[in-house]
């Protein structure tokens, strides 16, 4: 599998590696990407470790899991391929299940697309937008294009999907744009230019004041960032080089200190626009934003 359709999805901050295999028609995944996962361990010899004590201790058992691996050769963080063992999709669940704790539950929900709370469901219709057609018929920059993409993820969830808020909102003692004048706030926003990389961050700040809807701001409004880096820049944000902390910090301060956003943005900028796992680990990312821990 040389040539092999390398996948890699974001579980949190955690990256979980995946190998097309064209002749059996599915993905294998790294036993050991999920083991770390599961055990919130970054220690790869812990992990490693681990894997080799439960793999014995389901061998002892009879537990068909450990028949059920197959070894690929996958990218290490030194840049070099070693063979790691791999499960499918049934091998995974399987595995997860011999971890009982929130954590497992919480994995399989977003391994099997089966979060059934209004995040998993958006979420899932994230995912789907990438396929669609709908984001070339989104209009860049303006405030109905955001609420194009609010209404598609949130549609059927919030009843107020792709409608702009009637009331004052807060958050962490920070005032959002009063509701009274969004309207004419919206329109400023619109006629903002979006030439240079720094104009296109400073339409974004102020969308992320303005926050038109009562929730989903943050997941509709990177989506609208991304396309507007595209058009103008051919470029989008890798949003997996930016940790969920250093995001919130800069989003914090970017009302009076958007230099910090700025910087973490184009470290992370790319010009993989198309690329579709790239759009997937983005859509991961951005609603790892959100969680609470």
């Amino acid at each position: 599998m040389s040539s092999a359709k390398i996948s890699i999805r974001f579980f949190k901050d955690r990256e979980v590696r995946a190998v097309w295999d064209e002749q059996n028609v599915k993905w294998w995944f790294s036993v050991l990407d999920i083991v770390g996962v599961l055990n919130e361990e970054n220690d790869y010899s812990k992990i490693r470790n681990y894997w080799k004590y439960l793999k014995a201790k389901l061998k002892k058992e009879n537990n068909e899991l450990v028949s059920a691996t197959t070894q690929l050769k996958l990218l290490a963080a030194d840049g070099k391929k070693y063979k790691t063992d791999m499960l499918d999709s049934e091998g995974v669940t399987a595995l997860a299940k011999n971890f009982p704790n929130n954590r497992a539950m919480k994995f399989l929900d977003w391994f099997l697309y089966s979060d059934n709370s209004i995040d998993g469901q958006s979420k899932k219709k994230a995912y789907t937008l990438f396929e669609s057609n709908l984001l070339d018929k989104i209009e860049v920059g303006t405030a109905k294009g955001l609420q194009q993409i609010h209404a598609y993820l949130f549609g059927g969830l919030y009843d107020f999907a792709g409608q702009i808020r009637q009331k004052n909102i807060s958050k962490g003692g920070f005032q959002f744009a009063v509701s009274h004048f969004l309207g004419k706030t919206l329109k400023q926003i619109e006629e903002m230019p979006e030439t240079t990389f720094d104009e296109i961050v400073n339409k974004y700040v102020e969308m992320n004041i303005a926050h038109p809807f009562m929730e989903g701001n943050g997941r509709s409004s990177r989506i609208w960032l991304d396309l507007i880096l595209k058009k103008r820049l051919k470029k989008c944000v890798d949003w997996s080089k930016i940790s969920k902390q250093h995001y919130m910090n800069a989003m914090m301060l970017s009302p009076t200190k958007s230099n910090v956003l700025k910087t973490l943005l184009k470290n992370a900028l790319i010009t993989k626009i198309n690329d579709r796992e790239m759009f997937m680990k983005g859509i991961d990312y951005s609603y790892y934003y959100e969680e609470n821990d």
